[in-house]
């Protein structure tokens, strides 16, 4: 028997375990009574509120409770996403949208409230910009088909999710403002610790599991104290924030604030009360930038320092990137040997180019791979392997690391096409979800779109992917120059690029260092300047009484 078709029995002796359909009664929630629907043996839950609408006085104010309801509540739609432009992934099809959408949706296989599955909360990308918990490609249905309650949710985004401004901060108990996004993520947790064993969930075994933007608020929650037990594992596809981004500005408090005002002078608004009583579409049309801040509240530090003082919160992790992000960022540009290094200079300073290293090569077509490679380790690759080395530092949690390099066989004409492993194709493999797409998948993508839920859904029971009769994944800690593969041969391989990962690595350390000790520093450089002007006095005036001498 080949390998390829045990792979698929043992797939199709998974799926058949949880075969016992899902507990038709309404469910109890701290805010009323739901009734969901079934598809499948599947029972799902759909725009169930976890939150009061942010509307009025509540827009820019972290959220508060959902409102009770009176009579059985029907969960069987999804309800209007978060105020965008856009949409991501940008095929994504267009859905509804209003201010009061801080709803969330569960899929349970659950043949009874107490079985006590692990569940896995997923959190979309989309830059802070775009996204939604009810985007197809996000269905939890055939997750769940293995054993696990799957949640969906929808949370604030741009202007309206990360706007700070002083009158906010005034307005703030904790005298910060912005990153209403990410506590709507963490009041979604705290309703699944609250509520989800109502569905058949253990609220004890949590996994949050984010891509892009979303495994950046990965990264977020286990620096924030707020989150602190709302989850016990976690995994991040393609996205962190681990750059010193203290030196940022527009991180700090005051900084975004600041950004804010501007932001508030493009919108026309000269108060807070004033940008209250805008419209969406005003708010969505007026340039803005979001971000997480390090507000002291949600976040006393970023990511990296907490880690490195241990103030992270303890989960166990599974991390990673595809082979070719960078691809992604260079879709409207055409990179030549010519204007290879004009085309980096556009997103990065040329010094940091030529100390990181890289080099158009000879041709046209080398020139564009290695701009795509450039980006992919500046904006993804260094932060996903200084996530893991840090994560693994701590020995009171396991972290596993992998390299995503499937291809998939898409037509000329579809958005990804003649990018290769580029950002975000692996969440049609996560997913299960090959089938939304008119693409001719092989036996090859069919193998992956089970193996990877496989090893996903067997983190989020154990904490470990491994598995019966699936390739052996190695602890990121025991292997640390290595990351799991998942690719036409799922198999360990060395990190690539990680000379130059290590290099970026020292431009980050010696910014830190530098940041941490500017004082010392400019102290060290002035005592340095005066060494210098001290030698070159004493060589002049050796040369001025050499001079004397021969007179």
């Amino acid at each position: 028997m080949t390998r390829s078709i045990l792979l698929r029995l043992v797939f199709a002796a998974a799926f058949a375990i949880h075969v016992a359909p899902a507990f038709a009664t309404p469910v109890p929630t701290e805010s009323g009574m739901v009734d969901g629907v079934n598809e499948g043996v599947i029972r799902v839950f759909k725009g169930i509120p976890y939150a009061a609408p942010p509307v009025g006085e509540r827009r820019w104010r972290a959220p508060e409770p959902a409102p009770a309801w009176q009579d059985v509540r029907q969960a069987n739609t999804f309800s209007p996403i978060c105020p965008q432009i856009g949409a991501y992934p940008e095929n994504a099809p267009a859905e509804p949208q209003s201010e009061d959408c801080l709803t969330l949706n569960v899929w349970t296989p659950a043949a009874t409230p107490t079985a006590k599955l692990p569940v896995m909360v997923w959190i979309y990308g989309g830059g802070l910009v775009n996204g939604s918990g009810s985007t197809p490609l996000y269905a939890g249905d055939r997750l769940a088909q293995r054993g696990v309650v799957v949640v969906t949710f929808n949370y604030r985004l741009g202007a309206l999710g990360f706007l700070a401004h002083p009158e906010l901060n005034k307005e703030s108990k904790h005298g910060g403002s912005g990153n209403y996004g990410l506590l709507d993520q963490i009041a979604a947790l705290q309703w699944v610790r609250r509520n989800i064993a109502a569905f058949g969930g253990d609220p004890d075994q949590v996994t949050i599991f984010g891509q892009s933007s979303g495994a950046m608020s990965v990264s977020m929650l286990i620096a924030s104290p707020l989150a602190k037990g709302l989850f016990r594992r976690a995994i991040g596809q393609s996205g962190g924030v681990f750059e010193p981004v203290a030196l940022d500005p527009l991180f700090t408090p005051e900084g975004a604030a600041q950004a804010g005002e501007r932001f508030a002078a493009r919108a026309g608004a000269k108060t807070l009360a004033d940008l209250r009583r805008k419209t969406v579409d005003e708010l969505l049309t007026a340039r803005f930038h979001p971000q997480f801040n390090i507000d002291g509240h949600a976040l006393p530090k970023a990511p990296y320092d907490a880690y490195a003082t241990g103030a992270h919160n303890n989960v166990d992790l599974l991390i990673g990137t595809n082979a070719d992000e960078g691809a992604y960022f260079l879709t409207e540009s055409k990179v030549t040997v010519a204007n290879f290094y004009d085309v980096l200079g556009q997103a990065f300073p040329g010094w940091l180019v030529s100390f990181v290293g890289a080099e158009p090569g000879t041709t046209d077509a080398e020139a564009h791979a290695s701009a795509a490679a450039f980006n992919g380790d500046m904006r993804f690759r260094w932060n996903m392997w200084a996530w893991a080395r840090l994560a693994a530092a701590d020995n009171r949690n396991r972290v596993f690391y992998y390299q995503f390099s499937r291809t998939p066989p898409l037509s000329q004409g579809d958005l990804y096409f003649g990018q290769g492993a580029t950002h975000g194709v692996e969440m049609a493999y996560v997913f299960d979800h090959l089938d939304q797409q008119k693409v001719a998948w092989d036996a090859k993508d069919r193998e992956l779109a089970a193996l990877i839920p496989a090893y996903w859904t067997n983190f989020a029971k154990t904490g470990d992917p491994n598995g019966q009769n699936l390739p052996r994944w190695p602890e990121f800690r025991a292997s640390p120059g290595q990351a799991m593969n998942l690719a036409d041969t799922t198999a360990p391989i060395r990190i690539p690029n990680e000379d130059r990962l290590q290099r970026i690595d020292t431009v980050y350390a010696t910014a830190r260092f530098v940041s941490s000790n500017l004082y010392a520093v400019i102290g060290a450089a002035a005592a340095l300047i005066l060494l210098l002007l001290a030698l070159i006095v004493r060589t002049i005036r050796r040369r001025w009484r050499r001079a004397r001498g021969t007179l």
